[in-house]
């Protein structure tokens, strides 16, 4: 199955508010929430993908001919490809009902697992989806990542413990969700998180530790004083704030602050393997992909997934072969041009 048969296919499932674009790039969808949209007038996204748009890649291929390695070490884990399936909550009513959050996180967690990358899972006000997203994890030998909504301390203290339970590699919490309409005044209550409070629901994890939400070198500094392993630097794609600067801009800054301290991750608008060279040469660790991981499943189920997947990861070893990297720690700064 092609990459292309899948977006075929899925624009027959997805339902009314997705449209299954060849390039998801925000424009389509624009602020429509529910759906795949973006906060206020919807540039976030936009932005989002643009932004990398602008960032090209140097040639160099005089070089020593010797085979590519993508290979990610990570958490004492090692990945194929050093990106991501990034979490994604209430898919039926932002996509359409041909899935749930049960039988999509099955799905997307086994898949990933199957093909060496990890899936980060969504979490909601349904307590079943966090614990159906567990399941999975455990069932899929741990190869998955929780994210756990910074919802109130009892909250958080049950979810991580089904964390723990399912021997996942990591867990994180997208502190950003503090701005999800939807999550204000719902019982359990969400909203933000000092350090002192991030401090002590790293400490009781147990796992290492991935904050999800940061867009500043002061914020990177915060989860670090918290004891964070990862940030990732994202936006939420967008939809938690209007008027947000894209990730590939503060990218290069957050990363020569860290300076090597703690992983980092990268989301928003990343779309193909030359946007995760690009993200990596800038400071990345890995990225994390999400709108089209959801795509890939209504369009394919388990073989869009492996589609896609094959797409990016072939995409960036052509684009790491071609600019003279032979594994992910050779490539460097100086192989884009923003």
């Amino acid at each position: 199955m092609t990459y292309e048969e899948v977006l075929a296919k899925a624009k027959n499932s997805v339902g009314t508010h997705c449209r299954a674009c060849s390039v998801c790039n925000g424009r389509a969808c624009g602020n429509q929430i529910p759906g795949p949209g973006a906060k206020g007038v919807g540039d976030t996204a936009v932005r989002n993908f643009e932004a990398w748009q602008k960032i090209r890649v140097n040639m160099d291929t005089i070089e020593e001919m010797t085979e590519t390695d993508t290979t990610l070490e990570l958490f004492g884990h090692s990945f194929r490809f050093p990106f991501f399936a990034g979490p994604v909550g209430a898919v039926n009513m932002h996509y359409g009902d041909k899935y749930d959050d049960f039988a999509y996180n099955n799905l997307l967690v086994q898949a990933c697992a199957d093909l060496g990358i990890a899936a980060f899972t969504g979490d909601g006000i349904n307590p079943q989806v966090h614990e159906a997203a567990t399941m999975a994890i455990k069932s899929a030998g741990g190869m998955g990542i929780p994210t756990v909504k910074p919802w109130d301390e009892e909250t958080v203290a049950q979810k991580m413990e089904l964390v723990r339970q399912s021997g996942a590699v990591a867990a994180a919490m997208d502190v950003d969700a503090a701005g999800l309409p939807f999550l204000r005044g719902q019982n359990p209550p969400a909203g933000r998180k000092s350090v002192e409070q991030l401090k002590q629901i790293i400490a009781d994890a147990g796992v290492p530790f991935i904050v999800k939400g940061v867009m500043t070198v002061k914020g990177a500094e915060k989860a670090i004083a918290a004891g964070a392993s990862a940030i990732v630097v994202s936006n939420h794609g967008g939809r938690v704030l209007d008027q947000c600067a894209a990730t590939a801009e503060v990218l290069p800054e957050i990363a020569r602050a860290v300076n090597g301290r703690i992983k980092i991750f990268v989301d928003g608008g990343i779309r193909s393997g030359g946007d995760v060279f690009k993200a990596l040469a800038l400071g990345a660790d890995a990225v994390i992909i999400a709108r089209p991981f959801v795509v890939s499943v209504y369009g394919g189920d388990k073989e869009g997934v492996e589609a896609y997947v094959e797409k990016i990861g072939s995409e960036l070893k052509e684009t790491m072969f071609m600019c003279g990297a032979k594994t992910l720690a050779d490539i460097t700064p100086d192989m884009v041009r923003a």
